[in-house]
């Protein structure tokens, strides 16, 4: 009996403000721009063109991140989102890569933030390399196992920056 094959798509939250203390205290709360929300919708169409929904959508407590997770459930048909601590920013690939490895679904998606999904996807492909991938804002990976997710045990599918998804809109 083959193994079944477990797809992850990664996504780095769309443009959001710049920092600025003075409007939010805490920079968990800093939004998405307009003009962030406007390119957001734009990669979702075509994400949405190249990429069937995901099952389950797991995405850092930050306003941006939750905020990019609506638009993807608005134009592309993602499931809504729900906050999974192991996104929020600092956080090590393994403490993720060991609640993926506990998730029953087969094609899961994770909304974050960077250094930490460059760092993950090096995590998952075993990439060898003293430099993380980075992802652009709105930027999407996805990582096929055979079997359950686990460090080192992913192939690269596919990692496209937000120009590539709008284009195919």
């Amino acid at each position: 009996m083959a193994a079944a094959v477990t797809e992850l798509l990664l996504v780095r939250h769309a443009i959001a403000f710049e920092r600025d203390s003075a409007r939010w205290r805490d920079d968990r709360d800093r939004p998405l721009s307009p003009r962030g929300m406007a390119r957001a919708r734009r990669a979702a169409q075509g994400l949405s063109r190249l990429s069937r929904p995901p099952l389950r959508v797991l995405v850092s407590p930050l306003l941006r991140t939750r905020q990019t997770a609506r638009v993807l459930s608005e134009v592309a048909g993602w499931p809504q989102a729900e906050a999974c601590a192991q996104l929020q920013p600092g956080r090590s690939p393994a403490q993720l890569l060991g609640l993926l490895a506990r998730l029953r679904e087969t094609r899961i998606a994770a909304i974050g933030h960077e250094p930490d999904l460059g760092r993950l996807l090096q995590a998952c492909v075993g990439a060898a390399t003293s430099k993380p991938f980075e992802f652009r804002k709105m930027g999407v990976a996805l990582v096929t196992f055979r079997g359950p997710v686990r460090a080192g045990a992913g192939s690269l599918a596919y990692f496209l920056p937000p120009r590539v998804l709008r284009a195919a809109r």
